[in-house]
């Protein structure tokens, strides 16, 4: 391997078999030498955890990628810990950028901090590394899934579009990743948009239906009702009433914007 190469770690939340991800790696190569490490499973909603019960196992898988043969490696653990699996032990040196995705569904909205995808993107922050972090809007029903029938060629060209970004310039210093939401209707030629996320909730959680606690369940969720009173500047109505594809900035501050003085002369008075 030329390590003196542009080295880009590539991950998601979907697990390694996921098409979202074998799509970015395909178009990735035009950047540099693109090394993947994720989940050996589905780990939607995995947010940015490291969990003790992972195992840590690394699988090396062959896979065919643009006509070559691929080593690609299976990761026992979440999105996180790929990227530190990856970064710290799988790849030569640390990575030049490190693009989590494209996902199967958008991360948007107040519940951006349960998405594995960015969980994993924050977490390469963290190392230091410039990060992508890149969701398609799709069908509920097609979330958790590996639907070969939906088309991730645009997400694809806007993950490469953002990762050449990331590569070629300095962000300013409160940008740690850019999450980038691609519609279900997008083309390369659809308009982009620098978004904030909305403070409402997307997915909201329902209810279970069982008749006792002790019978095992999971939590679902539907799109909210009223995410079209969302902000115009935000990632929600970029992505639902413009159908534009939304850039947003994020920080590994999650301080809150108000002047920490008030606060003090409050919790004081």
């Amino acid at each position: 391997m030329n390590t003196k190469k542009t080295q880009i770690l590539l991950t998601n939340d979907d697990g390694i078999l996921s098409p979202g991800l074998w799509a970015a790696a395909a178009a990735l190569e035009k950047l540099g030498f693109v090394t993947v490490a994720a989940p050996r499973e589905q780990s939607s909603g995995a947010g940015r955890s490291l969990p003790s019960t992972s195992d840590g196992i690394i699988t090396p898988k062959e896979v065919q990628v643009n006509g070559k043969t691929w080593t690609a490696y299976a990761v026992g653990g979440t999105p996180a810990q790929a990227v530190l699996h990856g970064a710290l032990e799988v790849m030569p040196r640390k990575p030049d950028l490190v693009v989590s995705g494209i996902n199967y569904g958008a991360n948007i909205g107040s519940g951006i901090t349960i998405s594995g995808t960015v969980g994993a993107a924050l977490e390469a922050a963290a190392l230091g590394i410039p990060a992508l972090a890149i969701s398609l809007d799709t069908a509920v029903e097609n979330h958790l899934t590996y639907s070969t029938e939906v088309d991730f060629s645009t997400a694809a060209y806007f993950a490469t579009y953002f990762g050449k970004q990331l590569l070629d310039k300095s962000m300013p210093p409160d940008v740690n990743v850019l999450k980038v939401e691609i519609p279900a209707s997008a083309t390369p030629e659809t308009p982009w948009e620098i978004t904030r996320i909305s403070p409402k909730r997307f997915y909201s959680p329902l209810r279970p239906e069982r008749e006792s606690w002790d019978q095992p369940t999971k939590l679902g969720y539907r799109i909210a009702d009223d995410w079209d009173k969302t902000s115009p500047d935000s990632d929600v109505y970029a992505l639902y009433i413009k159908k534009i594809v939304s850039v947003t900035p994020l920080s590994l501050d999650l301080t809150s914007r108000l002047p920490l003085d008030d606060l003090d002369s409050l919790l004081r008075s």
